[in-house]
């Protein structure tokens, strides 16, 4: 079952489960997966805690508990999302320490309400840090123009960090411009840059999923041709903007600095049309020093039938770079695609955050101890 994951491993793709629940922690089940299925990381979001805390009953003895200190809805969830992702980091600390820092991470987001404003999110990291308390979290801030300089702030004060929700090359180039920023202000203030790590998620079945709605509207069979093709060579140009950035001159002094690269992270890997192949993100975006953080259903699609035939993704820029001139010469317009990809995601997340609010709200009261 797990030849497929251990070859993925093998090139040089770390394994990240895009999942967190209590019940995942208490039942064995993280630790499982990180034994027989290579995982060797997680990614939460405020849809995922969403899930988690509304279904089933894994989380009443905290909710009665804070119920009972009347603490506001607010704390309440950060109370419960950081139990969980200090449990994971737990978990994963001996993969945390095997890979001296670069794997065993767990990835906590930053209040998405937060996303345009950059002082906030600032702060909220490292709130997050502080609550958290271990040293193999990753702060997650989404890739907004407001957070661009938090990811710089928050690099600079010694916080590992996983920038979120990147569609573009054009703000992929500018995150890793902002964390090499925020190296070199860490290392002007003395810190140790080795322990400081990095990842840039960058989104994929997303952006299928609406140039393809896109290529549906033109109809041609030219369009058509070109369906299931953005996500791939977007990604692959973002991997070759990966290798000149990490090979610059400014790069180079980090790196003596005993630096680490940011890794590219696949996010969005799970298939959104049924006419694609399950493993399509994980089998065509095989590369060195990337991530891939899968939700289950693709890492057990990957484990049964996943292709892993080597590196997919260098060599193929040149292709990559002819399919998005197609899609432009028929009139996609990319940057009207990112821009919209970026907007929903920061405006899924809120939603989630506030659908969050309500249900935490609600089993809040309902544990509430009566009066008297």
């Amino acid at each position: 079952m797990t030849d497929a994951l251990k070859r993925l491993s093998d090139e040089g793709v770390a394994i990240w489960l895009d999942d967190l629940s209590r019940k995942r922690i208490t039942s064995g089940n993280l630790a499982e997966l990180i034994d027989q299925q290579h995982v060797v990381g997680v990614t939460t979001n405020p849809s995922i805690f969403q899930k988690a805390i509304s279904q089933g009953d894994g989380y009443d003895t905290q909710l009665a508990d804070l119920a009972a200190r009347g603490v506001t809805v607010e704390e309440a969830i950060r109370m419960i999302t950081t139990a969980d992702v200090r449990d994971a980091a737990d978990i994963l600390r001996p993969v945390f320490d095997a890979t001296e820092g670069q794997d065993g991470r767990v990835s906590i987001e930053v209040d998405p309400r937060l996303a345009h404003n950059t002082r906030a999110t600032v702060a909220e990291a490292k709130q997050l840090a502080w609550l958290v308390d271990r040293p193999n979290a990753l702060i997650k801030i989404p890739a907004s123009k407001a957070g661009l300089p938090a990811i710089t702030e928050t690099i600079a004060r010694g916080i590992s960090v996983n920038v979120t929700l990147i569609f573009s090359l054009e703000r992929y180039r500018e995150v890793m411009a902002a964390y090499l920023e925020g190296l070199e202000k860490a290392k002007a203030a003395g810190l140790d840059l080795s322990k400081i790590h990095s990842v840039a998620s960058f989104f994929v079945s997303r952006v299928d999923t609406e140039i393809d709605k896109r290529l549906d509207g033109i109809g041609t069979d030219e369009a058509k041709a070109l369906k299931g093709k953005a996500a791939l060579a977007n990604a692959r140009l973002a991997y070759q903007a990966y290798e000149e950035v990490f090979s610059s001159d400014r790069w180079a002094a980090l790196e003596k600095a005993h630096a680490n690269k940011q890794r590219p992270l696949w996010a969005s890997t799970g298939v959104k049309d049924p006419a694609y192949k399950d493993t399509l993100y994980v089998d065509e975006l095989v590369a060195p020093n990337t991530v891939n953080t899968m939700p289950e259903a693709t890492l057990e699609a990957t484990a049964d039938h996943g292709e892993i035939t080597g590196d997919t993704v260098r060599g193929t820029y040149e292709q990559a770079q002819a399919d998005m001139d197609a899609l432009a010469k028929i009139g996609i317009s990319y940057d009207d695609v990112v821009q919209l990809l970026e907007d929903e995601g920061v405006e899924k997340f809120e939603a989630s955050w506030n659908d969050l609010l309500k249900s935490t709200e609600a089993e809040l009261k309902r544990l509430a101890p009566s009066e008297g």
